[in-house]
C-alpha cells in the first residue's frame, strides 16, 4: 500500500470506515467491606481526656487485629483533641476536652464483618458507620467488562458491514472512553456504642452479630472502535 492508499482518519470511498461503541454492564459480589470507627473520650482536664482516648483506641484497634487474615487493612485517620469553652464573667475558659479518633477497616472475610461490628458498637463512646462495599482495584471483575466491551464493538461493527453486504477489514483504532470501571458503594449502617451496661448485666458478654448482606457490585467498561470496510456496492 502507497502513502497514498493509507487510510485516512475519516476514510475514503475506497477505504470507508466504521466506527462503533461497545459498552458492558456487569454486576459482581464485592470483594471488600470498609468500616469506620470513632472512638471519642470527654474530661474535664485535657490529660484526663488524653487518656481516656489513649485506652479507648487501643482497645478498639487490639479488638480489631484480633481477627487476623480477616483485616486486610487498618489505618488511623482523623485525630482530634479540643478544648470545649463557655463563658465565664467578662471572658472564656475551658470547660472539657473532647477527643476522638478514627479507624479505617478493609475486611475481606464478610462472616467476621458482622461480628466485629457489633463488638466494636458494644464499646464505650464508640462510633461506627459502613460497610463500604467494593471490589479490589485489580479484581478480574474490571479486565472481564472490558473484554466485553471490546467483543461487542467488534459484533455491532460486523452487523454494520452485513448490512451494507460488505465486510470489515482492518482495526484503526479502538479508545476506551468510559469512566475508569468501578465499583458502587453504600453504607450499610451507622451505630453508636452503647452506654457502660448497669452492674447488673453480664459486661463480658459478647453481643449477637449484625447480618449484613453484601450489596453486589456494578461495573461497566465503555470502548469506541474504528474499522476499515471492503468498499460496498450501493444499489
Amino acid at each position: 500500500m502507497s502513502e497514498n492508499d493509507t487510510p485516512r482518519p475519516y476514510g475514503t470511498p475506497q477505504t470507508p470506515r466504521v466506527t462503533v461503541r461497545g459498552e458492558a454492564h456487569i454486576e459482581a459480589d464485592p470483594e471488600t467491606a470498609r468500616i469506620f470507627v470513632t472512638v471519642s473520650a470527654r474530661g474535664t482536664d485535657r490529660r484526663t481526656a488524653l487518656d481516656d482516648l489513649t485506652r479507648r483506641n487501643t482497645q478498639a484497634t487490639e479488638l480489631i487485629r484480633s481477627y487476623g487474615e480477616a483485616i486486610d487493612a487498618l489505618e488511623t485517620g482523623a485525630l482530634s483533641i479540643s478544648p470545649e469553652l463557655t463563658r465565664h464573667g467578662r471572658g472564656e475558659r475551658v470547660r472539657a476536652y473532647h477527643g476522638s479518633v478514627q479507624l479505617n477497616v478493609t475486611l475481606t472475610d464478610f462472616t467476621a464483618l458482622g461480628e466485629l461490628t457489633s463488638r466494636l458498637a458494644d464499646q464505650e463512646l464508640t462510633h461506627v458507620t459502613g460497610p463500604r462495599w467494593a471490589l479490589r482495584p485489580t479484581s478480574p471483575v474490571h479486565a472481564h467488562a472490558r473484554r466485553q466491551a471490546v467483543r461487542e464493538a467488534v459484533q455491532r461493527a460486523r452487523e454494520y458491514a452485513e448490512a451494507l453486504d460488505t465486510e470489515l477489514g482492518a482495526l484503526l483504532e479502538l479508545a476506551d472512553t468510559g469512566p475508569n470501571p468501578g465499583s458502587t458503594t453504600r453504607p450499610g449502617f451507622a451505630h453508636r456504642g452503647a452506654p457502660t451496661p448497669p452492674p447488673m448485666a453480664d459486661a463480658e458478654a459478647t453481643p449477637e452479630p449484625l447480618d449484613l448482606e453484601p450489596v453486589r457490585q456494578a461495573v461497566h467498561a465503555q470502548v469506541e472502535a474504528s474499522f476499515t470496510l471492503a468498499p460496498p456496492t450501493l444499489r
